[in-house]
């Protein structure tokens, strides 16, 4: 039996009852992209169930199935903040509260010991030290950067620093490196994230490289992905999801760039022989379109997704089970450039069984306690089983 995961990054399904606390009243990821492009065209989606999980708040061109191959719900966050890592950890069966350690917004961001410290441990200066886009920060700050060799240090809404750096003012190896220093000092604070992000190009034609890396907070108790190592239960983490996990509980990692290298990736690892458990993030979603509010830059990726799991369900066998969720939303059409604090779909698919309605999930560690029972492990400490 191979179980899939697949966090579709950001596909957020419409404002959580407490979008209020995060300034997100009247977001609604999937719903507003439909109406931007004039309605979606999902149809193995909407085989699935997408168009069945809300009747009260339909995608437009996404219609109820009358038999939907998924059983098909949608999920409320229990934990403080609406990060990536805060999402994830969630889904593997942690709730966050008290949330992670978010700086200010405004200039200063980061406190000053810190930043002293970090500066003292690399040799470098930093600039920055500010909430921004990260594109628009590399074009305001490269050329900068490229005169002192000076960190660019730059934060958001969710729990994070971020560190960028072009290739050749600061190799790849060091941008790391100041990674990993700037995770050990940001752990007394509990924050989700260090994130390298380097770039390349000159004035004007900035581009930010698929050498991402993430440094997380390490997790206070095990995740999924752990109890299942431990039980010697194969995990296998496509994308991201490796340094989302701080590498814990992972038997192999493929840190593949983009949404259709997981998507190649994911099919390399269903063809494994023995049960296993495949957990994958498709980036493209927040990434290149979310937050860059690019509604139909996301359109078109939900459509090569969608025509991507046409090609992938016949794939899985008869014990097989795919379950698609997301970790928070990020209207591209709402203010700001941040993630947005939405309920998020479900669908869970297993061939030749008929799909059910679980109905709202309150927690998205229900998935970490179905996993833990179709692998057979001990109960969770938090969660339901849909199965």
């Amino acid at each position: 039996m191979k179980v899939v995961l697949i966090v579709l990054d950001s596909v957020g399904i419409g404002e959580a009852p407490d979008a209020a606390d995060y300034g997100d009243v009247g977001s609604a990821t999937l719903q507003h992209i439909a109406e931007t492009v004039g309605g979606l065209k999902l149809p193995t989606f909407g085989k699935l169930g997408l168009g069945n999980i809300r009747p009260d708040f339909p995608i437009s061109g996404i219609f109820p199935a009358a038999n939907p191959l998924a059983s098909f719900g949608m999920m409320q966050e229990a934990s403080i903040g609406k990060d990536t890592i805060t999402g994830h950890w969630e889904i593997c069966g942690l709730e966050i509260n008290p949330g992670f350690h978010n700086f200010p917004m405004a200039f200063p961001s980061f406190p000053a010991e810190l930043l002293r410290e970090f500066e003292n441990k690399t040799g470098r200066p930093v600039i920055g030290n500010k909430a921004a886009s990260g594109t628009a920060v590399i074009d305001e700050l490269a050329e900068e950067h490229a005169c002192t060799g000076a960190w660019i240090a730059y934060t958001s809404a969710d729990s994070v620093l971020q560190l960028a750096a072009h290739n050749d003012v600061i190799p790849l190896d060091e941008l790391y490196r100041g990674c990993e220093i700037a995770r050990r000092l940001c752990d007394p604070l509990k924050v989700g994230r260090v994130i390298a992000r380097p770039f390349i190009g000159t004035p004007g034609a900035y581009k930010r490289t698929e050498d991402r890396r993430d440094y997380a907070f390490t997790p206070e108790e095990p995740l999924i992905t752990e109890r299942l190592f431990d039980a010697g239960i194969p995990v296998y983490a496509v994308g991201k999801i490796e340094d989302i996990v701080a590498h814990r509980g992972i038997t192999e990692s493929i840190h593949s760039g983009n949404t259709k290298e997981s998507q190649k990736v994911v099919e390399q690892f269903m063809k494994k022989e023995g049960n296993g458990f495949i957990f994958a993030n498709f980036i493209d979603f927040d990434m290149l379109y979310g937050h860059r509010r690019d509604p139909k830059g996301y359109a078109a990726a939900l459509q090569q997704t969608d025509d991507w799991l046409a090609r992938f369900l016949p794939m899985l066998g008869t014990d097989d089970v795919l379950i698609l969720t997301a970790d928070h939303g990020n209207d591209p059409t709402f203010a700001g450039t941040d993630h947005t604090r939405e309920y998020v779909p479900l669908l869970v698919y297993r061939p030749e069984t008929v799909g059910q309605n679980p109905g709202l999930r309150k927690g998205f560690f229900d998935i970490a306690q179905s996993v833990a029972s179709l692998f057979g492990l001990p109960p969770l400490a938090r969660g339901r089983s849909f199965f």
